[in-house]
């Protein structure tokens, strides 16, 4: 796992398990699974209008959103980043 995405899943794990007053993570949690899939549906959106038009700094952008409300669903469901690479890793082979 790379470092930055290592550090990010254990601040949104952080987060989860003590959630600190006023953190956009911790309420994402405190709002539960729905609100967590449409802030990852509205993202992914933003990904592909900024595909459409809006230059590559705008995708990596909305990209890095993406992944971290990804991370986020993950570590609402208990499922770690690792077995996301490992699914992964299956399908070069």
């Amino acid at each position: 796992m790379s470092s930055i995405i290592q550090s990010l899943a254990a601040t949104i794990h952080s987060r989860k398990e003590n959630p600190p007053p006023g953190s956009y993570t911790a309420s994402l949690f405190e709002a539960g699974e729905d609100e967590i899939l449409k802030k990852m549906g509205e993202e992914a959106v933003e990904i592909i209008i900024a595909a459409k038009g809006q230059g590559d700094e705008r995708v990596v952008s909305e990209l890095a959103d993406f992944l971290y409300h990804t991370l986020v669903m993950l570590a609402d469901r208990n499922i770690e980043w690792v077995d996301v690479e490992t699914e992964l890793a299956l399908r070069v082979k």
